[in-house]
């Protein structure tokens, strides 16, 4: 995105101009700064061939291997990419044979008990990718049971994300209706299934409740149009719940701008009422806290309260937002 889209700009000039005292107006002003300084580190794992690089690639607008990245010194071949107030970690998942394995558990292991300077763990979520055209998932649930929530910390289950990529080839192409680009009944029991199979899994191996989903990140073969992603909306909801809601807006100037991509799910019209929300609650609270404008601060916004949202309306900060989630 360009910095004409920039939602901490367009966000820092409408208080500025907001009609209020200017006291409540500084308290905002530090909030706001407090808030812009927010970081959120998101690793993406899993085993190999799951589609992790079209996952970010659709979700944040970037191609992976043209973005500035840097191979991260502290733990080799963990791919670091820094896009403004959002860090994403391209961790290599397993799959690779046993030395590479055993050289990735533990890049793993060391990033996930990496910690900030204010000693907070570093990482603030990691989501997992499974291969949804295979029905072996032995590799991933050994990266996710032994690996990944053995070594999230406290309140392990707010910090791991699990989502089935490629519902598309699940049953091997099968009953997917590529014309509306949705599953067919037949298939859409099938990625049930396989959902409750995957968290049941989980459950057994660690005791940990999960709740994951299915989606198709697409892909873009040279030469070849676009495949256009299916829940990717419902995918980037269910980041945006599980991440700090003082973190939320650094996904805001990195998403991918391309509204088409976020079209076809499964319950769209939810989900973006949910994206609205809590974009809008992290306004709300972030910006608000100890101003006596109380739950007024969304009209600063254009923000309607929480509560209140009727599909959700983000004023000019945040044009690009409602550019895509607006409207229905």
């Amino acid at each position: 995105m360009g910095n004409e889209n920039n939602f901490f700009e367009a966000m820092e000039q409408d208080i500025m101009h907001a009609d209020i005292p200017e006291t409540e107006k500084n308290k905002l002003l530090r909030n706001f700064l407090n808030l812009k300084k927010q970081e959120i580190n998101l690793m993406i794992t899993g085993a190999t061939g799951c589609g992790k690089s079209s996952t970010i690639n659709a979700l944040f607008n970037v191609e992976v291997a043209k973005v500035g990245v840097g191979v991260d010194p502290e733990t080799m071949e963990i791919t670091k990419y820094e896009l403004n107030n959002l860090v994403l970690w391209d961790s290599p998942g397993l799959g690779d044979g046993k030395e590479a394995d055993n050289r990735h558990a533990k890049n793993i292991i060391k990033k996930l008990n990496e910690r900030d300077e204010d000693g907070n763990l570093l990482i603030d979520l990691v989501l997992v990718i499974l291969d949804g055209s295979t029905r072996d998932l032995g590799t991933s649930y050994e990266l996710i049971n032994q690996v990944i929530i053995p070594n999230l910390g406290e309140e392990k289950e707010k910090r791991i994300l699990v989502a089935i990529n490629q519902a598309d080839v699940a049953m091997k192409g099968r009953y997917w209706n590529y014309e509306e680009n949705k599953p067919e009944p037949q298939l859409v029991e099938f990625l049930n299934e396989k959902v409750e199979s995957v968290k049941k899994r989980i459950k057994e191996g660690t005791g940990i409740s999960t709740n994951p989903i299915y989606y198709c990140a697409g892909f873009k073969e040279a030469g070849k149009a676009q495949c256009k992603p299916y829940n990717l909306s419902k995918l980037f909801c269910y980041i945006l719940k599980n991440t700090p809601e003082k973190k939320r807006l650094s996904y805001v100037d990195n998403m991918n701008s391309n509204s088409e991509m976020w079209e076809d799910d499964d319950n769209l019209r939810d989900y973006k009422k949910e994206i609205m929300e809590g974009f809008g609650a992290a306004i709300i609270q972030g910006i608000g806290n100890g101003a006596k404008i109380g739950g007024d601060i969304g009209e600063i916004f254009g923000l309607r309260k929480v509560g209140e949202f009727v599909g959700g309306v983000i004023g000019g900060a945040g044009g690009f937002i409602k550019g895509i989630w607006c409207g229905l």
